[in-house]
């Protein structure tokens, strides 16, 4: 809505940036809107949708090369806002497809692994997850149990993994495992023998999103499956920092999408014969919304610039990542809080996207890991044990 841009951020975007913005935007509004509640409530991924986000140029879209779109940072980040305000389950997609999958592959794989699977993925033909979590470590990766032993041929990985996005649907994992030289990457074909993907369910949140369990039983990969350039945490951390950049623009999609709803509602809704709009307590919750969805936008618009520019420090993702995640589930919350009863119901957004955020706030490091991250970078001091 016009009258939400206070601060006329619209003016800190370029053509091209909003001539992408409009695009996803459409596209949302009719492909993610009207079957959102549905895809929500019967806990679906629309999967048929993969290949349209593919031909709009929305996957891998930051990275060059191989069939990628390469975008820059901030049309990468105005994306994921347009998509996280139809859904965090469909940007999620977006994310782990690109940031995650694809970067790890594209950043730490030879030239035959980004060959093979790269321009698939683009396309939306190919899906991929990434393995790190861990069923008994999730903030903590330097602890994780799955190995991958060295062999005549190769190599054999056992373990298990977590809260793994898209596995089920992927044909490609990208694996995390122990090794004697370190932690080391692995593509692992999901259909090789002793890989399995159970989806965990029922879920509360990113109902519309496939999250799961998988096993490695003594799963035997050639010696080419390895990432070559991936040695240490470093490897897993660079693609989660891609991920949680896109996050800073995301929250806030959701954010905007509920205080939007909201205003539209309490300014037809009436309640002892005025609008909600017209009660101070109404404006007062509508004016906090909007300052914060303005002052977090800035903030992934600054963010993204640095990005852009090569500057950005993973400190500086954490602050946004931090705030805005934080800043949109309250939003959320206010807003269902506005629509009353009616807020529990599908029929609005708001108590969706506050449900879904709860997962992003946890994803990609919980709010206790960011705020030690900064913590130690103010005074110099790691708190982390």
């Amino acid at each position: 809505m016009a009258n939400s841009d206070v601060l006329n951020l619209d003016a800190l975007l370029t053509a091209d940036e909003l001539e992408l913005r409009d695009t996803v935007r459409a596209f949302v509004d009719a492909r993610i809107r009207p079957n959102i509640a549905a895809w929500y409530e019967d806990a679906f991924f629309p999967v048929e949708v993969v290949k349209e986000m593919g031909a709009l140029g929305l996957l891998g879209m930051h990275l060059t090369g191989y069939g990628c779109p390469g975008r820059s940072a901030v049309e990468y980040g105005i994306a994921e806002m347009e998509l996280e305000a139809g859904d965090s389950g469909l940007r999620t997609f977006v994310s782990v497809q690109g940031s995650l999958a694809m970067t790890a592959i594209h950043k730490w794989g030879s030239e035959e692994q980004k060959n093979t699977y790269l321009p698939g993925m683009a396309r939306g033909e190919v899906i991929g997850c990434f393995g790190l979590t861990e069923p008994t470590a999730g903030s903590d990766p330097s602890s994780m149990a799955t190995r991958a032993v060295r062999t005549e041929t190769g190599w054999v990985l056992s373990g298990a993994k977590r809260w793994i996005g898209l596995a089920s649907i992927a044909q490609v994992a990208v694996v995390w495992a122990s090794t004697e030289e370190g932690v080391r990457g692995f593509l692992v074909p999901t259909d090789i023998e002793g890989f399995s993907a159970t989806v965990i369910e029922p879920k509360l949140s990113m109902r519309a999103s496939i999250q799961c369990d998988l096993k490695f039983d003594g799963v035997r990969l050639p010696a080419s499956a390895i990432l070559p350039g991936a040695k240490g945490l470093r490897g897993p951390f660079s693609c989660l920092n891609e991920a949680r950049y896109g996050i800073i623009w995301g929250a806030m999609g959701a954010a905007r999408d509920s205080y939007e709803c909201v205003l539209k509602y309490s300014l037809e809704r009436l309640q002892f014969d005025k609008p909600l709009a017209a009660y101070q307590l109404t404006q007062q919750k509508l004016v906090n919304m909007l300052l914060e969805i303005q002052k977090g936008t800035l903030l992934a618009i600054h963010t993204g610039r640095m990005k852009d520019a090569g500057t950005l420090e993973p400190v500086q993702i954490s602050v946004g990542k931090l705030n805005n995640c934080r800043e949109a589930i309250k939003i959320c919350r206010d807003a269902r809080a506005i629509l009353g009863g009616n807020g529990i119901t599908l029929d609005y957004s708001p108590l969706r996207h506050a449900n879904n955020l709860e997962s992003v706030r946890t994803y990609e490091g919980t709010d206790e890991v960011h705020t030690l991250i900064l913590g130690s970078h103010i005074t110099g001091i790691p708190a982390f044990r």
